[in-house]
């Protein structure tokens, strides 16, 4: 391909200056200097190299830093650190030089950015340790995650010129960890985003469909909104109010999970958009304006009284502050009856909030604390979770338990002295203990709820008002793991575990010893306590000593593991193999000399390698020919092969994309797969005969399984298939949906 280099230098100072021109109102003193110099140092650092489409790698940097002032609103120190966050990464230039031409706080915020190189210890994955070094980064500056979601937006707007598997682990990585970050941010529109674009390469098909069926009606959509507003704006207009209102369409993402967990229809799903009212008004005038157009639009359409959402006087934790209904209009146009539609009412302080999250609720710190209070504290959430952390806990452990407050809603409740205290939807009543204080939720034995004595795991409703009850003899315990919900509460209860674990772990220790001494092994050597750790199936030493400790394992075991070691030596020697213990360390040289064996451009045929390479189809989604798969290297069970759309997927590709591989069907060998599809429809007498008869005599297709249910006339059931690929898969399907009375066939996913 012939490069016009002097076109794309032209390109580079366009984007450049464009960049500038977006940051320029608020620049001040020498940013503007600074800013070129950053630019100057990253287009060198990156002159040679290229992205995957072919364009110059600089645009990439100078992309990531245009997202972060114009859709976060970052300044200039984001912008600095935007335009060289790769740059320590790819080539020779140090933090060291970084922080001499800038400034500490910017060396920083890219060593935060900078991606972990080297191994890691089984059980932990490179996505997640990037992710706690982020995370640990946050400690001191946000803008650490707000850039790393610039950065991650960029790539997946570019996604398409990736390698298939390599946009199939981003994006269900970005699903599985970026969407619910930018959620949390406040990073309305960003979220929405990468949910959409990652659907877009995780499930083609669907995405593709809704999006089909969002253009087709997109004017009768915009015909329905025009005649919903019309007596709105009427009203609003007569009361002098200055607003803008609109109808937004929902995003594809969120529209897929309505169809896949309600088993709807898009032709049933009514709430495909939302009216939104945007104020511009003065700060002390928000919340009782917001009221005025929410008597507005209840005065012309009718109410549901469940679906009022005040975010306007209680801000979620991530600072979002609007106020929700949900009305019923009238028939409009082609409409035979009234629809829900959900109205959201704020002002421009509230919007751009809810559009940018938590850099304009900076912005905005000075006049309003609400929402900075509620962050916060979310915040210092996190902040003590990492700080509890430790590396007995894995960077996928700390991950998930981070994780788990990202996207939830949230719980409102009093303290007796009537203080509100926030809470994620789902926490118990020891949460709420922990969170008034650590040794209060350590000493906690109950609570009383409304005067009402309830237990420890008794989950918090709105309005709650909540006693804690204690004890000087009471003490956490593992147990409490498994009933609290908060980040907050599970980082302290491990801190009280750990501490209590010592002990335990420096008496097992001790008794190992001893005992090994009596059975003639003088001294515990590593390669002797690794034996162990697998013979007990410990996740690690001090797991192994603290299972002695607190007598979970009974000392007499060390007797029946020396026989079993003696027996496994004296085999091992007749076979003449010397066989290594699968480990860590072994693990990881296995997998090394795996990838060193097959490049990265070779790819696992299935039906070809099977005497080259241990695979085994997986269970939890059987793939089938024409399915687009990947192979996952598992520890004790050679490669696993998962459907693209497997639900464990996201967490295989975001959590261990490294033991990701590529692989596909070969056509060159007939198989047959036992595949498992859902029938649904009308019942009716012979209805099941027919569909058999279909299968077996027309189709000629075995059937290995059968179980048909009856409830209220209609009719749900199973039926196990041997077919040969994907399109044998469709065309019987589509023969089956021929049956009278048959609505739907579809495949089943365990």
């Amino acid at each position: 391909m012939q490069i016009d280099l002097e076109k794309e230098r032209l390109e580079i100072l366009k984007r450049y200056r464009k960049l500038l021109r977006t940051a320029k109102p608020f620049l001040k003193d020498d940013d503007a200097k600074q800013i070129k110099k950053a630019f100057l140092i990253s287009a060198e650092a990156h002159k040679e190299m290229r992205r995957k489409s072919g364009e110059p790698y600089i645009y990439h940097p100078l992309a990531v830093a245009q997202i972060c002032v114009e859709e976060i609103g970052l300044g200039t120190t984001s912008i600095i650190a935007a335009l060289m966050h790769d740059v320590v990464e790819d080539t020779d230039t140090t933090l060291a030089d970084i922080e001499k031409q800038f400034n500490p706080k910017i060396a920083s915020i890219i060593d935060g950015l900078t991606k972990i190189a080297g191994t890691f210890e089984y059980g932990t994955s490179q996505q997640a340790e990037n992710f706690r070094k982020m995370l640990l980064t946050l400690s001191d500056d946000i803008r650490v995650i707000l850039i790393k979601l610039a950065d991650r937006l960029h790539n997946m707007r570019t996604l398409t010129s990736m390698a298939k598997e390599k946009q199939l682990k981003i994006a269900s990585e970005t699903i599985y960890l970026y969407a619910p970050l930018a959620h949390r941010l406040g990073l309305n529109a960003i979220k929405s985003e990468l949910e959409d674009l990652g659907l877009k390469h995780t499930e083609p098909v669907a995405y593709k469909e809704i999006a089909d069926k969002l253009t087709e009606n997109k004017r009768s959509r915009e015909s329905f909104v025009e005649n919903f507003i019309k007596p709105i704006k009427k009203t609003l207009d007569e009361r002098g109010l200055n607003y803008t209102i609109k109808g937004r369409p929902k995003s594809i993402f969120s529209i897929y999970n309505k169809i896949k967990k309600g088993n709807t229809p898009f032709e049933k799903i009514y709430d495909l958009f939302a009216v939104r009212v945007v104020l511009d008004v003065p700060v002390e005038r928000e919340k009782s304006d917001c009221w005025e157009v929410y008597s507005v639009v209840t005065d012309h359409y009718r109410p549901n009284p469940s679906r009022l959402k005040d975010w306007v006087s209680t801000p979620k934790s991530n600072g979002y502050e609007s106020l929700h209904t949900t009305v019923m209009s009238m028939p409009f146009a082609h409409d035979k009856e009234g629809r829900w539609v959900e109205v959201q009412i704020r002002s421009k302080r509230m919007d751009e909030i809810a559009e940018k999250g938590v850099a304009a609720h900076f912005k905005y710190k000075g006049t309003d604390t609400r929402t900075s209070k509620a962050f916060e504290s979310w915040l210092s959430q996190v902040r003590e979770a990492i700080e509890a952390n430790d590396k007995s806990q894995s960077a996928v452990e700390l991950v998930e338990d981070i994780k788990n407050s990202l996207y939830h809603e949230e719980v409102f409740v009093f303290s007796p002295k009537g203080k509100l205290i926030v809470l994620q939807s789902g926490a118990t009543a020891l949460d709420f203990a922990f969170e008034i204080h650590s040794e209060v939720g350590a000493r906690c034995i109950g609570a009383k709820v409304g005067g009402k004595l309830v237990p420890l795991s008794h989950k918090l409703q709105n309005g709650d008002q909540i006693e804690i009850l204690t004890s000087s003899k009471q003490k956490p315990s593992e147990d409490w793991l498994r009933i609290v919900y908060t980040t907050k509460a599970k980082a302290r209860i491990k801190d009280f575990i750990k501490e209590e674990n010592k002990s335990h772990i420096i008496k097992g220790r001790d008794l190992i010893e001893h005992r090994l001494k009596h059975l003639g092994y003088p001294l515990l050597t590593l390669e002797i306590t690794n034996q162990l750790r697998a013979y007990f199936n410990a996740k690690d030493a001090n797991d192994l000593f603290y299972r002695f400790g607190k007598t979970y394992i009974n000392i007499d075991q060390l007797k029946h593991w020396k026989l079993d070691r003696e027996l496994h030596e004296r085999k091992q020697a007749e076979k003449s193999i010397q066989a290594p213990i699968v480990d860590s360390k072994s693990f990881r040289k296995e997998m090394q000399q795996y990838h060193k064996e097959r490049k990265e451009s070779d790819t696992l045929l299935i039906g070809e390698d099977m005497d080259k390479v241990d695979y085994t189809l997986a269970k939890c989604c059987n793939p089938i020919s024409g399915d687009e798969v990947f192979g996952f290297v598992t520890i004790n069970e050679g490669i696993k092969i998962h459907r693209a759309a497997c639900p464990n997927s996201p967490e295989l590709l975001s959590r261990h994309g490294d033991r990701v591989i590529k692989a596909q069907w070969t056509s060159q060998i007939a198989m047959s797969f036992v595949v498992d599809l859902v029938i649904r429809g009308i019942d009716r007498v012979g209805l099941v005969n027919d569909v058999t008869r279909l299968i077996s005599e027309k189709l000629q297709v075995n059937i290995t399984g059968l179980n048909i249910g009856v409830k209220d006339g209609l009719f749900e059931g199973q039926i196990s298939l041997m077919v040969q690929d994907t399109d044998h898969l469709d065309s019987l399907s589509a023969e089956m949906e021929q049956v009278p009375g048959v609505i739907e066939v579809e495949r089943k996913v365990s």
